[in-house]
């Protein structure tokens, strides 16, 4: 297997990181301080990190500040929404449900939903892809 990595940028000079090998470890409580330490933290209503990305699965971890929302999205694999700290709203055509930390939805393919932010949270969204 060949290692694959994301290289550093000028928004995030430190993102020099591995994201699919035999075997990944994520710090994910690092990673959260370091998505709250960049600038675009400060300038946009979110920031995120993809952490793993192979064939079949991606790992994104994303941070929103109150009142952010993802709107009307909607994957081609399976998608679940971790919520690591905070709270969020998230809406379907079959109504609201409100998550906090610990708890998570999972979403079979094209199912349009918008997450909201109901205060400062943290998520870990992951696709999968069926191939």
């Amino acid at each position: 297997m060949e290692m694959k990595r994301n290289e550093a940028t000028l928004n995030r000079p430190e993102g020099d990181r591995v994201i699919d090998a035999p075997y990944v470890f994520m710090d994910l409580g690092q990673f959260i301080k370091q998505l709250k330490n960049e600038e675009t933290w400060g300038k946009n209503d979110r920031n995120g990190i993809t952490i793993f990305k192979t064939e079949n699965l991606t790992t994104v971890l994303t941070c929103l500040h109150k009142d952010a929302m993802i709107k009307h999205n909607s994957v081609d694999g399976i998608f679940q929404v971790q919520v690591l700290g905070g709270r969020i709203r998230v809406s379907t055509t079959d109504g609201d449900i409100d998550l906090e930390e610990g708890q998570m939805i999972a979403f079979h393919p094209g199912i349009q939903h918008t997450i909201e932010a109901l205060k400062k949270s943290n998520l870990l969204l992951q696709t999968i892809n069926e191939n």
